[in-house]
């Protein structure tokens, strides 16, 4: 790794920095603690972006949805991350990109997001929740980091989409990261607290798999009418390589 000056003052031990080229993105990661997968990139460009006003991400991670989506319009971004290790490490990712003025990170918890962001003011949520319910029988990683990350252990899906709901304007957008597998429950969900499903797009590893991953947008009081399935996106191709979709992503053209 070349470091330029003053990056590697950002660095604690057993983080590197790792970069998203499409956006000229840098991210502090750690194999340790944390590191954003192809899930943050999928929703980052999956999400509708607001040219301007205020997009909120939940369960931000280290912030890479957020980082990845500044590139994509000048609105303000707020970031909630209830770990205190991941949201330092965005907010020095922050720092690393220059975005001081334009991202904030918040070490919060999810049912507390209203203590700093205002009800009814955000035009785009967007989220990478925890993917697996909390259950007596749930086998979770011995990795606490991980473990929260990937488990309903401090927010459910509900607890999520209840906040998005609140947080969006009226016809604000919120966007999400899923697993094909919860999809009817997503969608119930998402009816439940007033926000209308209108695309969904699923992605596969390859051709000829099953989706392992689900994309879905709704709008904050929309109408009923005009859900749209999206041509399906494969994570590979036949030869093991990126798919063009996916290189594009990650690369840029």
């Amino acid at each position: 790794m070349i470091f330029l000056r003053g990056q590697k003052k950002l660095l604690k031990k057993g983080e590197r920095i790792d970069q998203l080229y499409a956006e000229d993105i840098q991210i502090i990661q750690s194999s340790e603690v944390f590191s954003f997968s192809i899930d943050a990139v999928l929703l980052a460009n999956f999400a509708r972006v607001p040219k301007r006003g205020k997009i909120v991400d939940l369960c931000a991670g280290n912030g890479a949805v957020g980082l990845f989506l500044s590139r994509k319009t000048t609105a303000h971004i707020d970031q909630i991350e209830l770990q205190p290790r991941l949201a330092d490490m965005g907010q020095r990712s922050i720092q690393l990109n220059h975005l001081e003025s334009q991202l904030t990170m918040y070490e919060l918890d999810l049912k507390n997001t209203f203590d700093r962001i205002k009800a009814d003011s955000a035009d785009l949520v967007v989220c990478n929740p925890p993917y697996f319910k909390e259950l007596p029988t749930s086998q979770k990683n011995p990795n606490p980091h991980l473990a929260i990350a990937r488990h309903e252990i401090h927010a459910t899906l509900d607890d999520v989409v209840a906040v998005s709901a609140k947080l969006l304007k009226m016809n604000g957008r919120f966007s999400m990261v899923h697993r094909p597998d919860r999809f009817l429950e997503i969608i119930d969900c998402l009816r439940t607290h007033r926000i209308a499903p209108k695309r969904i797009q699923f992605v596969y590893p390859k051709p000829g798999k099953e989706a392992n991953t689900l994309l879905i947008e709704g709008i904050k009081d929309g109408k009923s009418e005009g859900l749209r399935f999206l041509p399906p996106l494969y994570t590979y191709d036949h030869s093991g390589s990126y798919s063009a979709d996916l290189q594009e992503m990650l690369y840029g053209n």
